[in-house]
């Protein structure tokens, strides 16, 4: 198992029924959160990424061009924000919260910020942490800037190939494998954790989410209020999607 396990943009705007919902992004939630939970004493730390958009600029349009502009999302204090409630009793471990494109596009939750101004990078370091499994939405936009950005930090990467949904099929598929070029590896969740000890104690969490009102990560809380968080969006230069669509 990896020291550290990074939920990418699991957020109500990206699932089914939101501003930018991708198919297949509920049952993700479903089962990342299972996972996190099942693994939760395998894994050193536990962390997500989130979209969180005051006045992006023209990332938002009325007109979007699906590669650069896009329909408004995960506004911040939004329920669109909001992590998905199929994450469920996994919310609690999550240390800490990286919140990205404040007032400005942002892709990769390595452009997030924690609540004490961390970059994931840094507070990945700090801990000591060098492996990653990565999970989240969508694989062809924010799990592969992620991923991308992860592996030039001098990460090593195991994508959970189960537990990420994509905007469209091909797209996905094309963010796999570049993925894998990059140095990352691709696995299912159950095939990564075969083996692997799971303890019945829940993991120490330095940070876990506070009220909406509050926007913040708060340190060394085990319990979650409301979270409002934002998405990673796609890269500049990915295939324009008119719709999110079924994904892998």
């Amino acid at each position: 198992m990896a020291d550290a396990l990074v939920l990418v943009d699991i957020q109500n705007d990206f699932c089914e029924g939101g501003a930018m919902g991708v198919d297949g992004g509920i049952g993700v939630a479903a089962r990342a959160g299972a996972h996190a939970l099942a693994h939760r004493g395998a894994y050193a730390h536990i962390v997500a990424t989130a979209d969180w958009h005051i006045d992006p600029g023209d990332h938002f349009s009325a007109q979007p061009d699906f590669v650069d502009s896009w329909p408004v999302h995960c506004v911040a204090d939004s329920p669109g924000a909001e992590l998905r409630p199929e994450l469920g009793p996994a919310v609690p471990l999550i240390e800490a919260l990286f919140r990205k494109g404040e007032y400005e596009a942002a892709y990769s939750g390595f452009e997030g910020t924690a609540a004490d101004g961390s970059g994931l990078a840094d507070w990945l370091r700090e801990r000591g942490a060098a492996s990653l499994d990565v999970a989240g939405i969508a694989t062809d936009y924010c799990v592969r800037a992620t991923v991308l950005d992860a592996l030039r930090a001098g990460f090593d990467v195991t994508v959970l190939t189960d537990l990420v949904a994509g905007v469209a099929p091909e797209s996905a598929r094309r963010a796999l494998a570049e993925m894998e070029a990059a140095g990352a590896t691709l696995a299912e969740a159950g095939e990564r954790a075969q083996g692997e000890p799971v303890r019945d104690e829940p993991a120490q969490g330095e940070a876990a989410q506070k009220t909406a009102q509050q926007g913040a990560v708060e340190q060394g809380t085990a319990a979650q209020k409301t979270a409002h968080q934002g998405q990673a969006d796609q890269p500049r230069g990915s295939a324009n999607q008119p719709r999110r669509k079924a994904g892998e």
